[in-house]
C-alpha cells in the first residue's frame, strides 16, 4: 500500500483536491442556487435535486471544457511551436526523444506499439484524441446545463423557454465559454514565459536552477 501511494502520489493528491473542491462547489453552489429560487418565489431544494439542475451542470462542465481545451491545444501546439528558454518547449536545435518513431522491440513498449498498423497510427496521437474528445463532451454538457439553467430561470419568471437553436447563439453561453478559455490560455502563456526566467528546485516543470535562461527544454 505504501509503495502504491508513493508511485501514484501526484495523481492521488490531485484527485483528492478535485473531490474536496467539488464538494465545496456543491455546497456553496446549492446555497447560491437556493437564494435564486427564494428570490423568485420558489422553494429551496436539497443536494440530490441540485445535482441535476442546470446550475450545477453548467458551472461544472464550463470549467472542465476550458481545461481540456487548454491541455489539448498545448499538447498539439508544442509539437510545432517552440519558445526559446522555456522548460515547456522542445529544444529548437536538436531532435527530441518524443519525436523518434516507436520501436516494437523496446522493452516494456505498450501493446499498440507491438501491434503496429492502424492501431499504432491511432495510438501515436491518442493523447490529443482523448483530450479533444473530453473537451467535446464537456462542451456539449456545458451547453446542455447552460440551456437547462436558463430555462429553469425563465420558467420561474413565467417567460417563454429557449430552444436549442436559439440558445446556440445566445451571448450567455458564449460568454461563459470565452471567460474560461481566456484564463486557461493566459495560464499557459504564463508558465511558458515565466519558466524562462524563474526556477523551482525539484520540479520537472522547471529547468535546473543553474541552467542559463536561454537553455530550452526541461
Amino acid at each position: 500500500m505504501k509503495k502504491k501511494l508513493i508511485n501514484n502520489g501526484l495523481s492521488i493528491c490531485f484527485l483528492l483536491l478535485f473531490i474536496i473542491t467539488l464538494i465545496g462547489q456543491i455546497f456553496f453552489g446549492l446555497h447560491e442556487h437556493n437564494k435564486e429560487l427564494i428570490e423568485n418565489g420558489a422553494a429551496p431544494i436539497g443536494v440530490s435535486a441540485y445535482m441535476v439542475t442546470g446550475h450545477f451542470i453548467e458551472s461544472t462542465f464550463e470549467n472542465w471544457e476550458s481545461e481540456f481545451l487548454q491541455m489539448a491545444l498545448f499538447v498539439v501546439l508544442t509539437i510545432f511551436l517552440m519558445q526559446r528558454g522555456s522548460s515547456e518547449s522542445k529544444d529548437l536545435y536538436k531532435d527530441e526523444e518524443v519525436d523518434r518513431e516507436p520501436s516494437p522491440t523496446k522493452r516494456g513498449a505498450p501493446w499498440p506499439v507491438k501491434k503496429g498498423g492502424w492501431i499504432l497510427a491511432i495510438y501515436k496521437h491518442s493523447l490529443t484524441i482523448i483530450l479533444f474528445l473530453l473537451f467535446l463532451v464537456s462542451f456539449l454538457a456545458h451547453f446542455y446545463g447552460s440551456l437547462k439553467d436558463e430555462n429553469e430561470l425563465l420558467k420561474l419568471k413565467g417567460l417563454p423557454l429557449e430552444s436549442v437553436s436559439d440558445f446556440i447563439g445566445d451571448s450567455r453561453f458564449w460568454f461563459e465559454s470565452f471567460q474560461n478559455w481566456q484564463s486557461e490560455f493566459l495560464s499557459v502563456f504564463a508558465i511558458v514565459i515565466l519558466s524562462v526566467y524563474f526556477r523551482q528546485i525539484g520540479s520537472p516543470q522547471s529547468k535546473p536552477v543553474d541552467a542559463p535562461n536561454m537553455e530550452t527544454g526541461d
